[in-house]
């Protein structure tokens, strides 16, 4: 069976939604998505393609953002592009096949969080005092949408945060708010454990009064998270908190993306686009798997990949035309597009970029990555002895 199109990849998604094909008024019918970062943490996966364009459970994962807003009512998006910005449009086109209205405004000069939302401001259509919806382009998340919007418009939020809880909040801005939510502080990456007064952070969703999007400065980078949410709490703006602790991760590390991918497979991360059944694995039309090779744990074998002959592939990701050889041992690992991997090599914990060579017999540990279409010989890394 030949690999889908963008095209039907998009269909199908949308079909998956309920929503091809028809239109409906809900709480926001607006979002901007953030899509302009390098993604630098995540190489050398991005040499070659924009983060959210990067294939999670068999699709780019914009797609898993991009069809849940649809499912939450969302009808016109504006993508915030910048690096490799030319790569969008041509997959995702006006949006129709996902029954939405795109549109994609770059920037010349990178501007930050919040520079890329005053950037496409004129994109907009919602009125001064419309919610409008904001996410950030790395997150894979089971955020209620239409409960965030709610608690928007309850509280009458200038804007409207989604939090979640971690147990390990120093990497990220930790956001205390007060018995009824409203946000009393902004403190970012915490180092002390002093200055660890609560485990809730910024969890990359926000709701904006549309108004409010205008008193950003133009023209220059903004942080959202440094500049403009401070600023506005101590100009007396009310901020607003929603703690949701559903599903939540940050796609910004190889390791995660990897676990993300999985767990869309798998299930315990929500999304409509997935194409096909939950499952140990997900192996899409026009891949290739030898019947006695064993694929678990939220694998995805993309289309024109083959796995060879006693292969094990776990909780792992095997992009469009890549192969994995006989008795390969594969875990937790993301071999790019047309890469190959060597009969009885062991990855566990790698990424492999797009087009390299892995030749036979070799052992990869956790965290190493091979750079796109290098070559490492046969037998040439190793991390246990060779007996």
């Amino acid at each position: 069976m030949p690999a889908p199109t963008p095209a039907q990849s998009l269909r199908a998604a949308a079909e998956a939604t309920g929503f091809a094909g028809r239109a409906e008024r809900r709480s926001a019918t607006e979002a901007i998505l953030l899509v302009g970062g390098k993604g630098t943490r995540l190489r050398p996966l991005t040499v070659n393609t924009p983060k959210p364009m990067i294939p999670a459970a068999g699709v780019p994962f914009l797609t898993h953002q991009l069809a849940r807003a649809r499912a939450a009512g969302v009808e016109h998006v504006v993508l915030a592009t910048s690096y490799l910005a030319e790569v969008f449009e041509p997959y995702f086109g006006d949006g129709s096949a996902l029954g939405l209205h795109l549109e994609y405004v770059t920037e010349t000069d990178p501007l930050g969080t919040g520079g890329a939302i005053r950037n496409v401001a004129h994109r907009l259509r919602s009125a001064a005092g419309d919610p409008v919806l904001v996410f950030n382009g790395d997150i894979l998340t089971g955020l209620d949408i239409p409960a965030l919007v709610a608690t928007h418009r309850r509280t009458g939020a200038d804007i409207s945060l989604h939090l979640t809880k971690v147990p390990d909040p120093r990497a990220f801005g930790l956001v205390p708010t007060d018995s009824s939510g409203r946000v009393t502080a902004f403190l970012e990456k915490p180092q002390t454990p002093e200055e660890i007064v609560t485990d809730q952070i910024n969890a990359g969703a926000y709701v904006f009064t549309r108004s409010v999007i205008d008193t950003v400065p133009a023209g220059r980078p903004v942080s959202v998270e440094r500049e403009t949410f401070p600023e506005l709490l101590a100009a007396g703006a009310h901020l607003q908190g929603m703690v949701d602790s559903t599903y939540w991760l940050d796609l910004g590390t190889p390791h995660a993306f990897v676990r993300g991918s999985a767990d869309l497979v798998l299930g315990r991360a929500p999304s409509p686009a997935v194409p096909g059944r939950h499952g140990e694995r997900l192996v899409l039309p026009g891949a290739q798997v030898a019947e006695d090779a064993k694929l678990s744990g939220g694998t995805c074998v993309c289309a024109g990949a083959v796995i060879g002959s006693g292969a094990r592939v776990d909780g792992s990701a095997v992009l469009a035309g890549a192969r994995v050889d006989a008795a390969a041992v594969v875990r937790n690992s993301l071999v790019g597009a047309g890469a190959r991997v060597g009969a009885r090599t062991v990855l566990d914990g790698v990424v492999i970029g797009d087009g390299a060579y892995v030749g036979p017999d070799n052992e990869l540990a956790p965290g190493a990555r091979v750079w796109c279409r290098a070559r490492i010989d046969a037998g040439a890394i190793r991390f246990s002895s060779d007996q």
